[in-house]
């Protein structure tokens, strides 16, 4: 099929057609390494021809300039990443919290689209394209928009599992080459090697693992080549799991659901990355409303998930998402996973946090959280916490319990100060 020839009369310039867009429109963008940049930027070039036009998605890994043209477009985030996070504090922004299992059902019922913004791969012979790299809730608000455009890129790669549109429900094709935003490999240093080198004693043989991205879920990585059968049911991977893949540590043979593939919602990494889920019919993509929900996430047995924080305090309140009132990033998937790992036979979930922040000025774990932090995770979820001192385990343990085991892992220069603390609030005389 040519199908060139065949859509010919929906393939416009970009600037043809965000005409489509209007006064008032609610746009959502595709996510992370899965936005059209090409359409983003010619957006704000014309930022002139709008008004009032709402601009939702979770992370942004571009310049967002958009955001800053406050008569023409408000941003609503729903996470808060490098470039959208400034825009939020400084009010000319907004974020909506939200367990991302559940963005797609935002989309159904409670943030219509008028305006879905996507890139794709190129058709296959059937006119199929490919969400490629991000299906999570960007098939979701592809399905919902009442106008959908899309920025056909050759760069962008062919994934397998329910990532699929057909050319016919587009309503406007823009074609545009250009790269696919690569993340660079984290550094990895002594506190991230000692925290991944603790959490590995926590992974058994054919455990099915939910990792982050970062130097510390690369750490984990690292110290991993002497398991067996491992499993990935996680919402995203980056270029630290394909080691593991190649050396035949991961073979998802132990995993009950999705045996033998990895299961995924979105992927940020490299070129390499990339290349390697082209095609592969050993990675799955589905919509994150699926990757995501604690039940689908609690089938499997020996689920194990990893994420990290920003503050924890002495009950086990974790905060992962803000610094003080400033909104630094999102929910995420963080608590999708912990109440995933509860439903799991075996299932282990940890938070990982270096022990301190500010060049070891600041302590991490703290009596209480800062005024105007979120609690991202309760301390009713919370279950394993592990800094570079240590792991404490905290589910199922007192109050008192609890915070004598973070204060154990803590950096040792706050170790008195929150142990003051903790006798005062437990009215404890020594």
């Amino acid at each position: 099929m040519n199908w060139e020839n065949r859509y010919n009369n929906k393939m416009v310039t970009a600037e043809e057609a965000l005409k489509n867009i209007k006064d008032g429109n609610r746009v959502v963008v595709g996510h992370a390494a899965g936005e059209p940049q090409h359409l983003l930027n010619v957006l704000a070039d014309k930022a002139e021809n709008y008004k009032n036009v709402e601009v939702v998605h979770m992370v942004s890994l571009t310049e967002s300039r958009y955001a800053e043209k406050i008569e023409n477009f408000h941003h609503n985030a729903l996470f808060a990443g490098n470039s959208t996070r400034k825009f939020i504090s400084k009010g000319i922004a907004d974020y909506t919290p939200s367990f991302f299992y559940e963005i797609p059902k935002l989309f159904d019922e409670i943030l219509p689209v008028d305006v879905a913004l996507i890139q794709v791969s190129s058709p296959d012979e059937h006119g199929f394209v490919s969400l490629g790299v991000s299906v999570d809730y960007t098939l979701k608000a592809a399905k919902r928009a009442k106008i959908l455009i899309a920025q056909i890129n050759k760069n962008m790669p062919r994934t397998l599992g329910d990532s699929f549109l057909h050319l016919d429900d587009i309503d406007f094709i823009v074609k545009k080459d250009e790269k696919i935003i690569e993340i660079p490999l984290p550094k990895i240093g002594e506190v991230e090697k000692k925290i991944g080198e603790y959490c590995s004693s926590l992974i058994n043989d054919g455990d099915t693992l939910q990792l982050g991205i970062g130097a510390i879920p690369d750490a984990v990585l690292t110290f991993l080549e002497s398991k067996k059968d491992l499993g990935i049911h996680s919402e995203m991977i980056s270029d630290g799991i394909l080691e593991l893949i190649n050396k035949g540590v991961v073979t998802n043979k132990k995993k009950q659901t999705f045996v033998g593939k990895t299961l995924v919602t979105f992927i940020m990494g490299s070129r390499k990355l990339y290349d390697y889920v082209d095609n592969n019919p050993n990675i799955a993509f589905y919509p994150v409303d699926f990757v995501n929900h604690p039940i689908e996430i609690g089938k499997n047995d020996n689920m194990v998930s990893i994420n990290s924080a920003i503050q924890i305090d002495l009950m086990g309140q974790v905060n992962a998402e803000s610094i003080g009132y400033d909104q630094f990033s999102g929910t995420g998937g963080q608590v999708d996973f912990i109440r995933g790992t509860s439903f799991s036979k075996n299932g282990r979930s940890i938070i990982v946090i270096p022990s301190t922040a500010g060049k070891g000025k600041i302590s991490r774990i703290v009596p209480i959280l800062d005024e105007g932090a979120a609690i991202t995770t309760t301390r009713n979820d919370v279950d394993y916490v592990i800094t570079e001192y240590g792991i404490a385990k905290l589910k199922g343990k007192t109050l008192r319990e609890r915070g004598k085991e973070l204060i154990n892992i803590a950096h040792p220069d706050f170790r008195e100060e929150l142990y003051e603390k903790y006798k005062k609030k437990f009215k404890l005389e020594c």
